[in-house]
């Protein structure tokens, strides 16, 4: 009884394991980071930002699609599988033409094991539009 008892614990165990490393099996997604924070940016600034990753599964990674909250947000994706240990990046272009706080987000759709359906933010405030006759260059408002 008790050696029925310690085989069945172990081909437990065994089938326990080899089922967690078959669920591993996949391509996973990880970003360096899952926010991105632009602070405070001038009115019609540049709304730009890169969200690196890199695919640290096993199988090529494939994005099948992203999509923002709104219009004001739109995402740009590899179109090509990125292969096991390869980064690469998305590209959010913010609308800044809309003064205040802002907090989107961005859905990356994928074959990932981890999370196909990931959710990277952006947020920030756009400042007021300059009053018309006041002087603007890259880095806001001038101080002559």
């Amino acid at each position: 009884m008790k050696k029925t008892l310690v085989v069945c614990l172990i081909m437990c165990s065994w089938m326990s394991t080899t089922f967690a490393q078959e669920v591993k099996d996949g391509p996973i997604i990880s970003f360096v980071e899952e926010v991105h924070d632009y602070g405070e940016v001038i009115y019609n600034g540049d709304g730009h930002c890169e969200f690196e990753f890199t695919n640290t599964g096993n199988i090529p990674l494939i994005i099948s699609r992203a999509q923002g909250t709104c219009g004001c947000t739109v995402p740009s994706w590899p179109e090509e599988p990125i292969a096991p240990g390869e980064a690469a990046t998305i590209r959010v272009k913010y609308d800044t033409k809309r003064p205040g706080d802002f907090n989107k987000s961005v859905t990356i759709y994928s074959n990932a094991i981890n999370n196909g359906a990931m959710v990277i933010r952006i947020k920030g405030k756009i400042l007021p539009k300059p009053s018309s006759g006041t002087p603007v260059n890259s880095r806001g408002p001038s101080t002559n």
